[in-house]
């Protein structure tokens, strides 16, 4: 039964890192058992924290374009308050 649910982690781990490639695993796994106290979770536990983790992180619409020019436009805000008070 405990090596299912390795497997499943393992398996959860994967996607994790093939869809958000992004992030390092430590960062998946500490963002999943954020506020659990890592040395008593079983197995079980361990899963379904994966789980919902992976279902928020997938959940998430990223617009990283979007941020991307929010972050221009802020770096060229005097530029813009200027051109504004010309008009």
């Amino acid at each position: 039964m405990i090596r299912k649910y390795h497997k499943q982690i393992l398996s959860v781990l994967e996607n994790l890192h093939k869809n958000h490639p992004n992030y390092n695993l430590g960062r998946h796994i500490s963002t999943a058992l954020d506020g659990s106290d890592i040395w008593s979770i079983s197995d079980k536990d361990f899963l379904q924290a994966l789980k919902d983790y992976q279902s928020e992180l997938d959940s998430d619409i990223t617009h990283e374009d979007d941020v991307e020019q929010i972050i221009k436009q802020g770096m060229n805000l005097n530029n813009i308050v200027e051109d504004e008070e010309w008009l």
